[in-house]
């Protein structure tokens, strides 16, 4: 019984999701064999590929790739939150992006997907003290993937970041689970203070495109930000905000905007 029980505990219905989409891959275009066995078919875990990816992407010159696996493996088996955080970001991407149609796509192509998983070596690199080493993460993540989120950000599961161009987080910046935000948001500041001084995004928070939350305000739960739009002062849970600066412009919308991904501001006020 203790047997079965270990064998049930052990399986891991993401990454088996991967090894048959990634066996049909190469099916299908044999010339991508190469890379996906590369990437995922070599690896026995989804952790060991993540590993893989962050160290072939950020290698370079000033860092190898050796050293680089050496880290996220480390990071890896040393925190196992890591693992469970990159398959709820993963399934998130899934379930929300029209373009995701496969697990494959966002660990092999998707740069808002890896760059966040990259973050999260860098964030455990900063909780461990290693603060020099978390810059450098930081820095090789924003130069491949034109992502730059400080390590000491927190930042929870389940989290789409789509396309993910010019996404900038602060140092002091907080994201809660099951949030998604689309390219060039800024969860900034508004000066040179030097203490806590970047937004704290809520749960199931829609950000559009191009939106900038700057300062030390809150987001509440459930609500969204249109595109575009700035927002300077706190927004309560399950409400729109759109326009610069931001105004509250009706409700959310549904339960969960983040999971619906309804930019629309269909009966707000600043309808037509």
């Amino acid at each position: 019984m203790a047997k079965t029980q270990a064998k049930v505990a052990t399986v891991d219905p993401v990454w088996s999701q991967i090894c048959d989409e990634a066996h049909a891959a190469v099916r299908d275009e044999p010339l991508l064999g190469a890379l996906i066995h590369a990437g995922l078919l070599h690896h026995p875990t989804l952790e060991r590929a993540l590993a893989f990816r962050f160290s072939l992407k950020l290698a370079s010159g000033e860092m190898s790739e050796q050293i680089l696996r050496e880290i996220a493996d480390e990071a890896y088996s040393t925190d196992p939150d890591l693992g469970q955080a990159a398959r709820a970001d993963l399934v998130a991407v899934y379930d929300r992006d029209p373009a995701c149609h496969r697990f494959i796509q966002p660990i092999l192509f998707f740069k808002g997907y890896q760059a966040l998983q990259s973050y999260r070596i860098a964030h455990w690199l900063w909780r461990a003290g290693r603060t020099d080493m978390s810059y450098f993460v930081q820095m090789r993540t924003s130069e491949m993937f034109g992502v730059d989120i400080h390590p000491a950000a927190r930042i929870g599961r389940g989290v789409m970041i789509d396309h993910a161009h010019s996404i900038v987080i602060g140092e002091t910046a907080v994201v809660g689970d099951n949030v998604s935000m689309l390219h060039s948001v800024t969860l900034g500041g508004t000066g040179k203070e030097e203490q806590d001084r970047h937004p704290k995004i809520g749960n199931g928070v829609l950000i559009g495109a191009g939106a900038k939350v700057l300062g030390n305000i809150h987001v509440g739960d459930n609500s969204r930000i249109a595109a575009g739009s700035v927002v300077l002062s706190d927004v309560p849970r399950c409400k729109t905000v759109a326009g610069v600066p931001a105004k509250i412009v009706g409700e959310a919308g549904c339960a969960h905007p983040s999971v619906s991904m309804d930019q629309q501001l269909r009966g707000c006020d600043c309808e037509g």
